[in-house]
């Protein structure tokens, strides 16, 4: 009884609501407005009239408030949307020009993947290497060891050689043959 009354008053009145919202909100945002009157409607049943000629006037209601509520909506989203373009809006004196830092964002691509997640995390993601740490799931110890090991890579990496050269480096840190120098 309850779905035959719900399928008689939507195939009677669906093309309607469905052009009601049409007309107001276009055609794309149209059938999900549809769809959340149907969903009313199912939910109610129980206060749906029996007379068709209320029930057409009782889901017109319906359809006036989702429209409505589709409207507050978007105007919450249309005030987010601005408040975060005014949040993130960079001046330009203050954005870097695009080649600005490449050979830094070149050297943490280079990174194995384990160590540029890490650094990715911290520098980039604002974590700090206890959170970064839990958030890939290893432990405290081992995220400060390859934490370490990246910036030794990323030092040999982006400075001089001359200034790497003076630098102590790590074991697993390819190193510059000395005997080749002092042959030539």
């Amino acid at each position: 009884m309850r779905d035959t009354k719900l399928h008689t008053a939507l195939e009677a009145n669906g093309y309607a609501i469905l052009n009601y919202f049409e007309r107001r909100v276009g055609r794309d945002d149209a059938p999900d407005l549809l769809a959340d009157v149907m969903l009313v409607a199912w939910r109610r049943i129980h206060v749906m009239p029996d007379n068709a000629q209320d029930t057409r006037m009782w889901l017109f209601g319906v359809a006036r408030n989702v429209l409505l509520e589709h409207d507050r909506a978007e105007r919450r989203r249309t005030r987010l949307a601005g408040r975060l373009r005014a949040a993130t809006r960079v001046s330009p004196l203050q954005s870097p020009p695009a080649d600005q830092h490449a050979e830094v964002l070149d050297a943490v691509r280079r990174l194995p993947s384990d160590l540029r997640e890490l650094v990715q995390l911290v520098h980039w993601d604002g974590f700090t290497l206890a959170a970064a740490a839990d958030h890939i799931g290893i432990g405290a110890s081992t995220a400060r060891s390859r934490y370490q090991r990246a910036r030794e890579i990323l030092r040999a990496a982006l400075l001089p050689e001359s200034v790497a050269a003076r630098r102590p480096t790590d074991s697993a840190l390819p190193t510059r043959n000395t005997s080749e120098e002092h042959s030539r």
